[in-house]
């Protein structure tokens, strides 16, 4: 998992554990990353996120359990 992809998964992650219903702003450098926006659209094709418009993302309840499952392997 690339140091980008680990940033941008536990961002969401704490976003879902404060609000499972709310979406997160991406910083406009994450946005403005071809990485991150693979990243961003991978993550959405598998049902892990939520994208109400490009740059703002939530996690899926089903994203959160593989999130967590990834951040505690990568640890």
């Amino acid at each position: 998992m690339s140091t980008l992809e680990n940033e941008l998964l536990t961002a969401l992650a704490s976003n879902y554990e404060k609000n499972p219903f709310g979406y997160m702003t991406l910083p406009k450098q994450t946005v403005d990353c071809s990485e991150a926006r693979f990243i961003v659209a991978d993550m959405r094709n598998r049902g892990y996120i939520d994208e109400q418009m490009r740059g703002v993302v939530r996690l899926t309840a089903r994203g959160y359990q593989i999130c967590r499952t990834r951040l505690l392997i990568s640890a």
